[in-house]
C-alpha cells in the first residue's frame, strides 16, 4: 500500500483547505518544491498534488510550481485540478508527471476520460470527490446528483490506473477518513482505489491497513503530515506491509 503525502497548490504556495473551502486556506510552505524534497527525503515514493486554482478555473494555474516540483524530486507524482482536455493531459505527462487525475471531466466529459485511459495506459486516475455520497465537481464548488459508486462503475472497463475517493466532509477536518464509503467503492469496481480525506493519525493508517489490505492501493494525507500527527517515514514503512 502506498502512502501519498499531499501538496495542494494555491497561488504558488503549498496550502491545506478545510472541506475544500478556498477561504479556509493555511499556508504550510512557500516553496512546494522544497516541501516535495522533504517528502522525498522521508522515503516517500509518490506525491499527490492538486492545483486548487486550476480546479476552479478549469485550466492549469500553478504550472510553474508543479514544474519546479518535478525538477526537484525523482519520485512519482500524480496531479489533479484543471485537467479537462487531451492537450493538457499530454502536456503534463510530457513534463514528467506519472499520472494525471481527472475529476470534473469524469462527470462532464466521460468520453475524454476513456480516450485518455486508452491513449495513456496506467497514467490516468479518476478523482471521485463526494459529499454525503454524491459527487461534487469544479473544485468541489458544484454538487451533482450522481452517486460516487454509480460514477465509478461507468469507468469499470475504461482502463483507469486508479480511483481516488475523497470524502469532502472529512477533508482537512482532522476527524478521520470515511473508510466505509471508500471500501464500498473498492468492492464495487475492479479499479485500484486510493483513500483520501480526513486521514489524521497513525491510527487511521493502521485501520486502513487492517481493513483495506488487498482492496486499497494507497492512502493520501495532507494536513496531518504538516501538523506532525503523521510522520511520513513511519507512514511509508507501515503501509509497505500491505505490499
Amino acid at each position: 500500500m502506498i502512502f501519498f503525502p499531499a501538496i495542494d497548490l494555491k497561488q504558488g504556495q503549498c496550502v491545506r483547505l478545510v472541506h475544500g473551502d478556498m477561504d479556509q486556506a493555511t499556508v504550510f510552505n512557500d516553496s512546494p518544491a522544497a516541501q516535495a524534497k522533504i517528502f522525498a527525503d522521508a522515503g516517500c515514493t509518490w506525491l499527490h498534488m492538486v492545483d486548487l486554482d486550476g480546479a476552479f478555473a478549469g485550466k492549469p494555474e500553478n504550472a510553474d510550481a508543479v514544474t519546479a516540483v518535478l525538477d526537484a524530486v525523482d519520485i512519482d507524482v500524480q496531479l489533479g485540478g484543471g485537467i479537462r482536455d487531451m492537450q493538457t493531459i499530454e502536456n503534463w505527462l510530457a513534463r514528467g508527471l506519472k499520472r494525471v487525475i481527472l475529476g470534473t471531466a469524469a462527470v462532464r466529459d466521460p468520453d475524454l476520460v476513456r480516450q485518455a485511459c486508452k491513449a495513456f495506459p496506467g497514467q490516468v486516475a479518476i478523482g471521485i470527490d463526494a459529499k454525503d455520497g454524491f459527487v461534487a465537481v469544479q473544485g468541489w464548488a458544484e454538487a451533482t446528483t450522481i452517486e460516487a459508486i454509480e460514477l465509478a462503475k461507468q469507468f469499470q472497463d475504461a482502463g483507469a490506473a486508479a480511483l481516488i475517493h475523497t470524502d469532502i466532509g472529512r477533508d482537512g477536518a482532522m476527524q478521520g477518513p470515511n473508510l466505509d464509503a471508500t471500501l464500498a467503492l473498492a468492492d464495487a469496481v475492479d479499479i485500484p482505489v486510493i483513500l483520501s480525506g480526513g486521514v489524521s493519525s497513525m491510527q487511521d493508517l493502521e485501520t486502513a491497513l487492517a481493513q483495506g489490505a488487498g482492496k486499497l492501493e494507497g492512502v493520501i494525507s495532507g494536513r496531518a503530515v504538516y501538523e506532525g500527527r503523521i510522520d511520513p517515514t513511519e507512514a511509508v514503512a507501515l503501509l509497505r506491509e500491505a505490499a
